[in-house]
Order: structure tokens, then C-alpha cells, then sequence
């Protein structure tokens, strides 16, 4: 398939991303890369300085709405992708809502709590779409640790292990792999056409 075909399928699309921290913007930016039509953010938080070592924002965006910085950014790399930005926090209550028409749905969340919360939301309220988790990326090295497994309709990216820490930090290499497995495994979904 050719890079033109694989846009012209994914163009046609439409992914939620639950969280723009390090996951979810990395991926964000990854989906528009190659075309993704439209993309739901969500998000309650400020860009900080403590963010810039492994989220996709720069040091004038510190102190801007995480969703609003993202969009900005989505917008100069590929001014085609259509933005739909929720600056809200995520409960059960309005996930489905949020995200209604979304073939894909990636959970870019920090805490196990709230990972959680988002697993047990979608099986319950959106059963057939396929959420894409990021699980265990915390620290550095150990390129092959990393991998990618599915369960029922829930893709996990990471090593499933390495939970972040004072003395196992989230940085950049290791965050934006686990990003960009989920914005691949988000096309292999797209493009084997796994959805309705």
C-alpha cells in the first residue's frame, strides 16, 4: 500500500485520545503525520517545564492549555487534520460523550487509577471500540521489553512492568516509543479494517 492509499483510508477516520501528556501527544502528532482525518483531544492540564522532556510541546507553550499547544502544534505539521479539543477532565460520566464516533480510542493517562477508570468506561459503555493503552514505559533502556499484545478489544503498548517513579522517571525515549506503537497499533486497526 502506498503512502497515498494509506492516507486516503486514514483520512476518513476519526481516534480519540484520552490525555496530551507524553503519550497522548506523541501519538497525536504521530496520527497526523500520516493523515489521520479527524482527532478528539482531551485534556484538563497546563503545559509545564517539567513536561518538555518527553511531551510534544516547546518552552513558549509552557503555561498554555495542553489542548490548545497541541492543536497549535497538529496545525503546523498537518493543517488537514481536523482538531475537536475537549478541555475537560475525563470521568465515566462523559467519556462516551467526548468520544462518540471515534473508531479508536487511545488512553494516554498517567495514573493507574484513572487507566482504570477509562479501561472499565469503554467496555462498559462503548464495548466495540478499540482502546489502545499505553502500560509500562517508565525509565530508560530495555528496547525489548517493550511490546504490544491484545486482549478482547484492548491493545496494550509497554512492558507492562516499569511503573514511573522518583528513581524511574517517564522520559523521552522510552515514552515516545510506547507513543508511537500506539499510534501504529491505531493504523493496523484502521487499515486491516478490525472496525465496523
Amino acid at each position: 500500500m502506498t503512502f497515498e492509499q494509506i492516507s486516503a483510508i486514514l483520512k476518513t477516520r476519526k481516534v480519540g485520545i484520552a490525555g496530551c501528556g507524553g503519550l497522548g501527544s506523541n501519538c497525536a502528532v504521530a496520527l497526523a503525520r500520516v493523515g489521520l482525518g479527524t482527532l478528539v483531544i482531551a485534556d484538563f492540564d497546563r503545559v509545564s517545564k517539567s513536561n518538555l522532556n518527553r511531551q510534544y510541546y516547546f518552552l513558549d507553550q509552557v503555561g498554555m492549555k495542553k489542548t490548545v499547544a497541541l492543536k497549535d502544534n497538529i496545525g503546523r505539521i498537518n493543517p488537514d487534520v481536523k482538531i475537536i479539543a475537549h478541555d475537560i477532565r475525563l470521568a465515566p460520566e462523559n467519556i462516551a460523550s467526548v468520544f462518540t464516533g471515534c473508531d479508536v480510542i487511545v488512553e494516554a493517562f498517567d495514573l493507574a487509577d484513572q487507566k482504570e477508570m477509562i479501561i472499565e468506561t469503554v467496555l462498559s459503555e462503548m464495548p466495540f471500540v478499540p482502546l489502545v493503552i499505553g502500560l509500562g514505559m517508565a525509565g530508560w533502556g530495555k528496547n525489548n521489553t517493550l511490546h504490544c499484545r491484545k486482549a478482547d478489544n484492548i491493545y496494550i503498548c509497554g512492558d507492562e512492568i516499569s511503573e514511573i517513579g522518583q528513581e524511574l522517571p517517564p522520559i523521552a525515549p522510552r515514552v515516545g516509543m510506547v507513543a508511537n506503537m500506539q499510534a501504529n497499533v491505531v493504523m493496523e486497526i484502521l487499515l486491516n479494517g478490525e472496525i465496523a
